[in-house]
């Protein structure tokens, strides 16, 4: 039973651990779920779907109802006389009473083309919404970093405390000893003091950027969340752009190519079946003057021109919008390689900085543990030994600063790709 509990507890303690590390990917991922833009994929779906709903209306029997009475002046009479035949004039009063049944049996494919540019319109919003998603990312590095950049500051803290509380400790003893100033002791623990207040300074300004990055997941984070550094892939000069902005310019290029097929669908002509009856008086025989019911029914045939004089100015705009769509795309893919040649000379530059920064950090080390002897035999001062300290977490800060600007260069390298 105890190797039973032993296992829950290590298996618990394991699941706690792993909940309290955070990666980044998991980082876009919430965030990308909890964003209010990504509400707006369902109205578009909605709408998409009532749009191409009452399309397919189109080829449903379609009804109408009218009616009319009318007085005329004059009305047609048979002034010849036929023996044996009275023939009666219609009244002047009319009255007709009319209901219209037609079933669409040929469009032009008007109707295909409509649904398919609805289609093609919700593809493009999507697209639009994608393309609004992957800006956040840029904001989440930045927060995700910036906790990362604080960390590094943190443990640096660390270890300056770590070379302070050795010279105090020293001087410490020298004092006891007589053989050193207390101002010298007192001058080591006010910079240990100060490190502190820097501790405070760090873990608020860290605080701040959990609890943002928390509302753009939309998860409550403790505030000593561990991140997981990530690993930049290796950074091709030659590498594919997937940006979602490109997918965008070619849904564009196809709504406007489903545009293009509607103006020809408008201007083909058009057949459906009808019929048509009616109640009025007179009826299809005018020369029966009594209500009665009638009928007819055949098909109607209609093909309309006044489309063909505006047709080929109508095609010539989409054609200036498909240019325009081309400059935006070519801007677009120049702005993103300008980016992209930038950030890879940042990426050379911090290396070769991160490079010199270490045999800066070897150097003052050797300065700093040479100046760790001589404080202890009392060549130099406490502020003497500070100053070496102090040389050697500048040079560390510099360090942490340009690994955290080479991680940052290097994501913000993928994301500018689209990886």
């Amino acid at each position: 039973m105890k190797q039973i509990l032993t296992m829950m507890l290590a298996s618990f303690a394991m699941l706690t651990i792993h909940a309290q590390n955070l990666g980044l990917e998991e980082a876009y991922n919430l965030s990308a779920q909890n964003y209010p833009l990504i509400k707006q994929r369902e109205l578009i779906k909605q709408t998409t779907g009532y749009s191409i709903d009452n399309l397919s209306k189109g080829f449903l029997p379609q009804f109408s109802l009218s009616g009319q009475a009318t007085y005329q002046s004059e009305v047609t009479k048979v002034s010849v006389p036929v023996p044996g035949v009275n023939i009666e004039p219609p009244s002047k009063d009319q009255y007709k009473i009319l209901a219209d049944v037609s079933q669409l049996i040929y469009d032009g494919g008007i109707i295909k083309q409509q649904k398919n540019i609805q289609q093609l319109n919700e593809d493009a919003e999507n697209q639009q919404v994608e393309v609004e998603l992957y800006k956040l990312k840029e904001r989440i590095n930045q927060l995700f970093l910036g906790i990362l950049f604080l960390d590094e500051q943190l443990k640096q803290v660390d270890l300056v405390k770590q070379d302070l509380n050795i010279g105090i400790q020293r001087v410490e003893a020298q004092v006891n000893n007589g053989v050193a100033f207390r101002s010298n002791l007192n001058v080591l623990k006010a910079e240990l003091l100060k490190q502190d207040q820097r501790i405070i300074e760090l873990r608020s300004s860290r605080k701040g950027f959990v609890d943002v990055l928390s509302l753009f997941m939309n998860k409550e984070l403790p505030e000593d969340i561990q991140l997981q550094k990530p690993v930049a892939a290796a950074t091709l000069l030659n590498s594919e752009i997937e940006r979602p902005e490109l997918k965008l310019y070619s849904t564009q290029e196809k709504l406007l190519g489903g545009q293009f097929k509607l103006i020809d669908s408008k201007n083909r002509p058009k057949a459906s079946l009808f019929w048509q009856g009616g109640y009025g008086r007179p009826g299809l025989n005018f020369l029966k003057n009594e209500f009665d019911f009638f009928y007819t029914t055949g098909v109607r045939f209609n093909w309309n021109f006044g489309g063909l004089y505006t047709q080929k100015k109508e095609k010539k705009i989409i054609a200036l919008n498909q240019k325009t769509l081309d400059i935006q795309k070519e801007v677009f893919l120049l702005n993103t390689n300008t980016q992209l040649k930038q950030q890879h000379s940042e990426i050379e530059k911090l290396n070769k900085l991160i490079t010199s920064d270490k045999e800066i950090i070897d150097l003052r080390i050797k300065v700093k543990d040479a100046s760790k002897a001589q404080l202890e035999n009392g060549v130099i001062t406490a502020n003497d030994y500070l100053r070496e300290v102090n040389a050697e977490d500048l040079a560390r800060q510099s360090l942490i600063t340009h690994q955290v600007q080479l991680l940052q260069a290097e994501i913000n390298y993928q994301t500018i790709l689209g990886k």
